[in-house]
């Protein structure tokens, strides 16, 4: 009767961590299964807009935990970004959105031709070495959704 009892118990605590195991591979999947999605931006009258359209996405997804979000910057755009010359709304809102899980690409080709260097932008950005319409092409097959506003 014992030796039975131990080969129940022995049995439930493998169906427990087989359980627990599953929930574990549904969640990390559910969290895989987020909303991808990349914005492009060049235009530098379009920054407060897109900046605007990324809060909006936020709040319409209910938070940065339902939706991975990218800004890819490059052209005269990226000059809004300088630290040194960015308005006060797009450095804070860089910055919030920095902390959210944002992920900021300055294109490379467009630092070299403005020379601007990563540490003369904002905090948060990371320079798209091959070009910033490369990394955008790169997360689009990588299934984020692309848009321009």
């Amino acid at each position: 009767m014992h030796r039975r009892n131990l080969i129940r118990g022995a049995l439930s605590a493998v169906g427990g961590i087989f359980v627990a195991s599953r929930a574990t591979a549904a969640t990390a999947a559910a969290a895989d299964d987020r909303l991808k999605v990349v914005y492009h931006l060049n235009e530098i009258e379009k920054v407060s807009f897109v900046l605007g359209n990324i809060q909006n996405h936020y709040d319409g997804v209910g938070g940065p935990d339902h939706v991975t979000i990218a800004l890819v910057v490059h052209g005269p755009a990226l000059r809004a970004f300088v630290a040194s010359g960015a308005a006060h709304d797009v450095g804070r809102r860089v910055g919030q959105f920095s902390k959210m899980g944002l992920d900021l690409a300055a294109c490379g080709n467009t630092m070299k031709a403005q020379n601007i260097g990563l540490s003369d932008l904002l905090p948060g950005f990371v320079e798209a070495e091959k070009g910033g319409v490369v990394r955008i092409a790169e997360l689009q097959s990588k299934g984020y959704l692309y848009i321009r506003p």
